[in-house]
């Protein structure tokens, strides 16, 4: 039996997945740099359901996430309030 798509661990996986594969994206760049990149591209291109999900994992550890796209939630979420 494969996993439901719409859980809620499988929708956390695949925004930690989303999350890493953006950094990654940025990781030619000075690390400063990327986390302010990283933190833009989500403010543009993620739905608000989408950031409260991930920022609900965040602040329960944020297991599975990489070191950039975490600073990056970090500081959007900075940004945000």
């Amino acid at each position: 039996m494969s996993p439901n798509p719409m859980s809620p661990n499988h929708t956390q996986e695949k925004l930690v997945y989303m999350a890493n594969q953006i950094g990654k994206g940025f990781t030619m760049r000075k690390p400063e740099q990327a986390v302010l990149d990283i933190a833009d591209h989500l403010k543009k291109f993620w739905e608000k359901r989408m950031l409260a999900q991930i920022f609900e994992h965040l602040d329960a550890g944020g297991q599975g996430l990489d070191n950039l796209p975490k600073q990056g939630l970090q500081r959007l979420r900075e940004t945000m309030q």
